[in-house]
């Protein structure tokens, strides 16, 4: 499977077209690579050293994470 993303929402789009069960909704968590780009760009904007494409690649993040967490509650919901 490829690992390289091209944008925060690739890899939930890869996800739901796997066609997940509720329950495999609820146990999604974003790839180890992601999760650490998120780090790298969350400690970048504590320090103040995130370029406009870093902050807006953070901002997306963002809206990322929340699209997944409606779609958990969602998912909860199902069950």
């Amino acid at each position: 499977m490829n690992t390289t993303r091209s944008t925060p929402y690739d890899e939930v789009y890869d996800f739901l077209l796997s066609a997940p069960s509720p329950e495999d909704v609820l146990g999604f968590h974003p790839s180890e690579a992601t999760q650490e780009r998120v780090r790298f760009l969350l400690e970048a904007n504590r320090s103040g050293t995130l370029n406009e494409a870093e902050q807006a690649e953070l901002d997306e993040f963002s809206s990322v994470e929340h699209f997944v967490r409606m779609l958990k509650i969602h998912a909860q919901r199902k069950l």
